[in-house]
């Protein structure tokens, strides 16, 4: 089943391969947008809703390993399938370092297409539930005070309450009472819990800025 809001962006210089890949995946049911190269997608600020993208990676002017990077950077959460005309194994190492979920030589099986670009498609929508709950869980800690975000680090990092009050300079029923507070506010019942929500907090946060190898 397609994603009616999804869309995969077809970014390649070969006009009659790129209108190909339209038409295929069109009729599968999928959306699709073209582009004829690098900087065309990145004058269209597209590629920030669902979707995926098939990149060639050599094309005129800015190559796909280097729009890969420019979408590493920006922390895209578009999956990224990418396309060659040659199996070149440093090539695909490169390809997959930058994040790629997947590198296809051309000519390129029907088959094979949908399968790569359904993975993709999964992958974009696990990443849009995983950022759903990262912004939940940010804005449910921002109700927390700043002596409670530091028993919440300190919590989430295994400290008894005895040593949080030693650390925190403070007796401990008195931590006891923000452990409390920041249960109550997070709306969590365990400490295991408090690190589910840390997880989820900070899973975006994760993404290093890729470069090129």
């Amino acid at each position: 089943m397609t994603d009616a809001l999804a869309t995969v962006h077809v970014v390649d210089d070969d006009d009659a391969f790129r209108n190909a890949l339209r038409r295929m995946l069109s009729a599968w049911g999928f959306r699709v947008a073209t582009y004829a190269s690098a900087g065309e997608f990145l004058l269209s600020e597209s590629g920030d809703g669902p979707g995926c993208m098939l990149l060639d990676v050599v094309m005129p002017g800015p190559g796909g390993l280097q729009l890969q990077s420019a979408l590493a950077r920006r922390r895209s959460p578009l999956p990224v399938v990418v396309m060659s005309g040659r199996a070149d194994i440093p090539m695909s190492v490169a390809a997959f370092k930058l994040g790629a979920v997947d590198f296809l030589t051309k000519p390129i099986e029907e088959a094979v297409l949908v399968d790569a670009v359904e993975r993709a498609l999964e992958l974009s929508r696990e990443r849009a539930q995983d950022a759903s709950r990262g912004e939940a869980a940010r804005t449910r800690l921002a109700c927390l005070s700043p002596r409670e975000h530091e028993v919440f680090d300190a919590l989430v990092l295994g400290r008894m309450n005895k040593q949080i009050a030693a650390e925190l300079g403070t007796g401990e029923r008195t931590v006891k009472a923000h452990r409390a507070s920041v249960m109550r506010k997070l709306g969590v019942h365990s400490t295991a819990d408090l690190v589910r929500m840390d997880l989820d907090a900070h899973a975006s946060e994760d993404v290093g800025e890729a470069k090129l190898p």
